[in-house]
């Protein structure tokens, strides 16, 4: 065995010194190979950390890998495992794999696509393992180890190497030769040429026998390499095929000098500043879109915008400052960007794209999920905008919903809605998707929108003006709920304005935090009550009125406006508090004289009473009652409440679930405040999203 690299015996502080001078961490076969075939492609996945996509093939072969590696822990313990365990492992990791690291591509356009290839794939290869396993059963004795993951300093070519070795080995085995084996499982579409074989696999073969027995002091016979086909052979003949590297003397000094070669270039570059990394357009195995879109972000981007390692940053930073100063003079920065758009012409759906419309981006996130839309007509309201999907055939509407963080992450907002009915639009119907945007300018209260009784309250993104409709039998009340800024109060007070343009007999305001008394205090017809106590006795005398109105068949229009509903309720007699007590005649005493005694001789209504009885009974004879509150609590808002209130406003609450107290589902916590609202009445056939007026 060979003596320990001098790395080994380096302290701590040594170690980071050695380690502040390269641009990565350790050195790994793919590397070398990577640094050996294309450059500039090491530069991008290995020093700033852009991995490319994975296809439905590669992906196929990591769940493969993901399967065997189960299958030889439960060999090693003695265990049987049939096919379906292991397919079932392969679908899970498939179905794990996130939605932004699929690969789309001409044959699998869709993440739905991809899954199914990667599924189709890596089926055939596990029908071919277990159909021909004996190719590993017929020559392992023992398994050693299991999917070992090893950092090690390593010597290579009699050269101790500065950096660690990382790297994963499939599979440690005896075989029934006494023989010690490394196993690495490979999965092809096509079987590898034995010429290129012969060539090639060498290199990996010593860089984990260098590992391993570096790791474990176990001295390696052999490698390994066992290649499954998932394309099925037309002669049927054998899918497995198997191919060994004996690791006698003068195999380790031939395959370590072919190691060594392109691994000194490497570290040289990567401890080296000014080095240049070509790129190569012959290289198949990488993305020419993502390579030249790689090189155009080293131009004109900072280290911050890479996922480097923390510990490298600063280096990295250097050499980004040195690429832009000596592209400075040469390059002009509008024909890197130029350049950029046209590298991003090879890249399908990719979000880092600042000059991507909302629409791009709307079809791309929901495209990587394997949901196809097109954006087709687009609406720009006073604090959001409606964008229309076009649904394409086969996708499920519901598989949209979920996605709505993945929306807003990609249109850069803090969420979006997703009205839970489709819009139908010039006799069409999509699917809507709402989202903020900045305010520029107010929708001003304006006269001329008031019809009759039909009350505005605002405009829909679709340029409609939202009405609440006084002479409506069906929409008497309106619950309005919103939080602090949230323009609940702003509303109230456009209602009053135009309720009184339109000539209601009375308005009542019961207002017991005064946010109502300087404004109409003194205005003539306008009654406002601040005191809880005068408060419960208005509504009771109300409710007198309106049975003497069903009475004599008097129609008044009267409305009641009663802010912050439920702290006067909470503040409001209740319990015994509404006994009322009497004298009265209970007997006869001796001497002929009436026999007189204290007791409850009838009990009030409650303020909550009252309420539900004027909501219940008063919408004939004209009544017409706003009940505004900033809690959206369910012991308020009881759904026997809410059914006396058929028009029901919500503004910008805390929490979806204060949404699903008011409208029965999510959305008022994604609205933007000073005025953006939902409304739920029986005029609309949806939840309709609306700006309210703003009267100055």
């Amino acid at each position: 065995m060979k003596a320990p690299s001098i790395y080994k015996s380096f302290t701590a502080e040594q170690l980071d010194e050695l380690n502040s001078r390269f641009l990565v961490s350790s050195w790994s076969y793919s590397k070398v190979t990577s640094f050996a075939r294309n450059e500039k492609a090491f530069e991008m996945n290995y020093i700033f950390g852009i991995h490319s996509k994975n296809s439905a093939t590669t992906v196929a072969g990591q769940a493969y890998h993901e399967s065997l590696k189960y299958y030889f822990e439960q060999k090693k313990i003695g265990n049987v495992v049939e096919i379906v365990e292991l397919e079932q492992i392969a679908f899970d990791y498939i179905n794990n794999v996130p939605g932004n690291q699929w690969k789309l591509q001409k044959t699998t356009p869709t993440i739905d696509d991809c899954k199914v290839e990667a599924t189709k794939n890596v089926s055939a290869l596990l029908k071919n393992f277990m159909s021909e396993k004996s190719v590993y059963e017929d020559m392992i004795s023992e398994v050693i180890a299991v999917e070992l993951y090893l950092n090690e300093w390593l010597t290579v070519n009699g050269v101790d190497i500065p950096m660690p070795c990382h790297m994963k080995i499939d599979l440690v085995v005896k075989t029934k030769e006494g023989k010690i084996a490394i196993i690495d499982h490979k999965s092809k579409k096509s079987f590898t040429p034995e010429e290129e074989m012969k060539l090639a696999i060498g290199v990996q073969a010593i860089t984990c026998v260098l590992g391993y027995e570096e790791n474990s002091g176990i001295k390696v016979d052999e490698v390994i390499f066992i290649e499954n086909k998932s394309s099925q052979n037309k002669d049927k003949s054998a899918q497995l095929m198997e191919f060994r590297v004996v690791m006698d003397e003068n195999a380790r000094k031939l395959y370590e000098a072919l190691l060594y070669e392109p691994l000194r270039r490497m570290i040289e570059a990567v401890q080296n500043p000014d080095h240049v990394y070509l790129i190569n357009d012959s290289d198949n195995y990488v993305d020419k879109g993502e390579l030249y879109d790689f090189w155009c972000r080293t131009q004109i981007s900072e280290v911050e915008d890479f996922n480097v390692e923390e510990s490298k940053k600063e280096l990295i930073a250097k050499r980004l400052k040195k690429i832009r100063d000596t592209s400075a003079p040469m390059v002009n920065p509008t024909i890197i960007k130029n350049f950029k758009q046209v590298a991003a012409s090879f890249i399908p759906y990719d979000l880092s794209h600042s000059n991507m419309t909302y629409e791009e981006k709307i079809e791309h996130v929901l495209r990587s999920f394997g949901i196809i839309v097109k954006v087709a007509h687009k609406f720009e309201g006073y604090s959001s905008s409606t964008y229309l999907l076009e649904v394409s055939a086969g996708v499920k509407i519901a598989s949209i919903y979920p996605k709505r963080l993945d929306l807003a992450n990609a249109l850069d907002v803090s969420n979006v809605r997703i009205p839970n009915e489709l819009v139908v639009h010039e006799g069409k119907s999509y699917v809507a998707i709402e989202f903020a945007k900045k305010r520029n300018e107010d929708l001003l209260y304006d006269s001329a929108f008031l019809k009759a009784y039909k009350i505005p309250l605002g405009k829909d993104n679709f340029g409609n003006v939202v009405h609440w409709d006084f002479s409506n039998q069906s929409t008497p009340h309106a619950l309005i709920c919103g939080a602090t800024g949230s323009g609940k109060s702003v509303c109230v007070k456009n209602i009053i304005e135009y309720a009184i343009e339109a000539g209601m007999d009375d308005i009542i305001i019961l207002d017991p935090k005064y946010e109502f008394a300087h404004h109409y205090g003194n205005r003539n017809g306008i009654k406002v009550i601040n005191d809880i106590e005068l408060i419960e006795e208005e509504v009771a005398w109300q409710v007198e009125l309106m049975n003497d109105y069903v009475k004599n068949g008097i129609i008044k229009r009267t409305l009641i406006v009663f802010d912050e509903f439920a702290d006067a309720f909470a503040n409001s007699k209740r319990g015994k508090e509404l006994d009322v007590k009497g004298t009265v005649v209970t007997g006869m005493y001796a001497s002929g004289l009436p026999k007189m005694q204290t007791k409850v001789v009838d009990k009030l209504n409650s303020l909550e009473e009252n309420l539900r009885i004027l909501l219940q009974k008063g919408r004939s004879s004209g009544f017409r009652i706003v009940a505004a509150t900033q809690r959206a609590s369910t012991k308020i808002i009881t759904g026997d409440a809410k059914v006396n209130f058929p028009v029901q406003i919500c503004f910008r609450v805390p929490k979806e679930a204060d949404s699903r107290v008011v409208l029965d589902e999510p959305g008022a916590e994604a609205l933007t405040g000073r005025g953006d609202g939902l409304i739920k009445s029986p005029e609309y056939p949806d939840i309709v999203r609306f700006q309210a007026f703003y009267k100055p």
